[in-house]
């Protein structure tokens, strides 16, 4: 009988310590959690999370995309901010930090600790590297790698950070849409449909390894695989299952479409939209149409709400979004040509038949890439600062974001 007290004694005990290590471990700051029925949600310090946020590139007037927003001394993001704020925005995401990573950290904890606003960091992989990006080559793996690392450990202590994103579009590179690149394994196969299969499986393996080793330095916040559109994930779910999350870039129009159930088949993650949106600028009429930008975005917003977590509408796999974009950028349309950066240009770039009010524009060019701000730009400068003017998408999406009105369906969709 002494012996079966003492077991059970020992049992209780070591039961007890093992709860008490459970309970002393930390979870991570950010974490996304997955429920039974498949929904997934994000949590921020233990609370949910829903990202309303916004792609944040400001360039001032007048300068392009070499412009460094982290070092400018007139502080716009101060500016910028104070209206993010008010608007509703909490999250916004920045393809990369800037040059100084002092300035960098400055900007990210003025925007947390000024204005409650996390931000998402990137890093483009190397995909414009000059001629191409080298993804079959060690070499440049190896100083990808370096960067990515010093990128997660210089800002991973940041209080502002949510997460990170690994690329943007890097696989249109796949199919030789943009930035084509090879090797010498790809090179000895003749057949196409292969040649893509193997540079995605080099570059989903790279992500992949580059999430493992974040992962061991920074287990608080979440890594995004960045994806154009859902191209090629099928062969993600085999290569790339380190990651937490897909980043997504969709321009669809009113519509996802059946993107998020789409994605719980092919590759099983939550997913943050993490580039969409629509310009205000009517390229068939030749005028601005805040309203047309209005009616996609606000479109736009219903789909990714109905799709959070919870919601038996929907795949409950969205944890938010991030638009494109804050600003107007006056020198996209003529990037080389610097005397037009100081005009705001009225010429369309490409064709998107998904945003069917201009498409009958000339070559059915629609898509105004100067003009997707939610908030314009005026030559006026207050405190060495372009004046921002919030265009009507500011207020429509401002009262979307408050509850109730958030979660109501419209009556006519």
């Amino acid at each position: 009988m002494k012996k079966i007290f003492f077991v059970w004694t020992v049992a209780i005990l070591a039961g007890g310590l093992f709860l008490m290590g459970m309970a002393s471990r930390p979870r991570p700051k950010v974490r996304i959690r997955k429920y039974g029925n498949g929904h997934y949600r994000l949590f921020v310090k233990g609370k949910p999370y829903i990202i309303r946020g916004v792609c944040y590139s400001s360039v001032p007037i007048g300068k392009n995309h070499e412009y460094d927003l982290f070092s400018d001394s007139n502080n716009p993001w101060l500016v910028d901010g104070e209206l993010m704020k008010k608007m509703g925005i909490n999250t916004v995401r920045f393809y990369k930090p800037g040059e100084n990573p002092e300035d960098t950290k400055r900007v990210i904890r003025d925007l947390y600790e000024r204005f409650g606003i996390r931000t998402i960091l990137g890093h483009w992989l190397g995909f414009w590297e000059y001629p191409c990006p080298r993804y079959g080559d060690e070499d440049f793996r190896e100083k990808i790698k370096k960067e990515v690392l010093e990128m997660v450990n210089l800002y991973k202590d940041e209080e502002g950070i949510l997460f990170w994103i690994l690329g943007n579009e890097n696989n249109y590179s796949f199919s030789g849409q943009v930035n084509p690149w090879t090797s010498d394994e790809i090179e000895k196969e003749t057949n196409l449909t292969k040649q893509i299969y193997l540079r995605a499986q080099i570059y989903y393996s790279f992500v992949n390894e580059l999430a493992k080793e974040i992962h061991r330095i920074d287990p608080n916040h979440p890594v995004a695989l960045g994806n154009g559109e859902l191209r090629w994930l099928e062969i993600a779910r085999e290569f790339c299952p380190a990651i937490d999350l897909v980043a997504c870039i969709i321009y669809r129009g009113k519509t996802f479409g059946n993107l998020f159930k789409s994605l719980r088949m092919i590759y099983d993650r939550p997913i943050v939209i993490s580039e969409f949106g629509a310009d205000s600028y009517d390229a068939y009429r030749n005028k601005e149409d805040q309203n047309m930008q209005v009616f996609f975005l606000e479109s736009q917003w219903r789909q990714i709400y109905k799709n959070l977590y919870g919601n038996k509408d929907g795949a409950g796999n969205c944890l938010g979004g991030t638009m494109f974009e804050w600003t107007d950028e006056w020198w996209k349309h003529n990037e080389y040509s610097p005397q037009t950066w100081i005009e705001h240009d009225r010429g369309a770039g490409w064709s998107n038949g998904s945003y069917y009010f201009d498409i009958k524009a000339p070559k059915n060019l629609n898509m105004n890439e100067e003009w997707f701000g939610i908030v314009a730009l005026s030559k006026e400068l207050k405190d060495g600062v372009n004046k921002r003017i919030p265009r009507k998408a500011y207020y429509i999406l401002r009262e979307f974001w408050k509850e109730p009105y958030a979660t109501k369906k419209k009556k006519k969709d």
